[in-house]
């Protein structure tokens, strides 16, 4: 009797556990088999897939590029050969992202990537595309070269027609680049992270036969 109280007031106090309760339910929606599988399906060998994993690369090139082009400042990637190599690297990787996640995106599309539930999946896909196109626009502006002042100069009448001219001041430097250091990187990373661990939970969308049907 004193063995099952013991045992009953164990359970109590692990039910009041905040920490077990969180544990419990990541176990329940993403199992390890899941976020690390042994085996995939046939058609996750699709360059659809590739492209979105070869996106990821990039992004992770951008990070790591961007992390040193911050530290160092505007007149070490102006000035200096490493530093102009390592701004040359950060603008490539940003072109191969956009390259691969574009084709990613629009082969998603064509394959209806939001069927069987994947909705949120797709739909997060894009706003990490939008988001995306913001960061790098704050990035062109944040060079401190010739081509940021003509980009800047330009395009302060279009954001000042928008009406958000007084909030998103595309003249202001120190505005843009702390919104492309800090803020729209963080989130493009947790959009990323996000889609990647809900494309684990549910699993790749199975493709289209000709019949219009799913493949089993």
């Amino acid at each position: 009797m004193a063995a099952r109280s013991s045992v009953e007031m164990e359970a109590s106090t692990d039910s009041k556990s905040w920490t077990l309760r969180l544990r419990q339910a990541i176990d329940r929606h993403l199992p390890m088999d899941h976020l690390l599988p042994d085996r995939q399906p046939y058609y996750v060998g699709s360059w659809v897939y590739v492209f979105g994993v070869v996106t990821i690369a990039a992004l992770v090139w951008v990070v790591v590029s961007g992390v040193a082009l911050s530290f160092m400042g505007p007149q070490w990637w102006h000035d200096s050969r490493l530093g102009r190599f390592v701004n040359s690297l950060h603008f490539w990787s940003v072109q191969l992202f956009f390259v691969f996640m574009v084709l990613h995106l629009w082969g998603q599309y064509f394959m209806a990537g939001w069927r069987h539930g994947r909705a949120a999946t797709w739909m997060i896909g894009v706003v990490i595309f939008a988001v995306s196109i913001l960061t790098a626009f704050t990035g062109y502006l944040s060079q401190q070269n010739f081509d940021a002042q003509f980009i800047g100069v330009n395009a302060k009448d279009a954001m000042n027609s928008a009406g958000i001219g007084a909030f998103f001041n595309v003249l202001n430097f120190g505005q843009m680049y702390g919104l492309h250091i800090m803020l729209l990187p963080i989130g493009v990373t947790i959009l990323v992270v996000l889609h990647i661990v809900m494309v684990r939970t549910r699993g790749v969308v199975k493709p289209i036969d000709d019949e219009g049907g799913a493949r089993p």
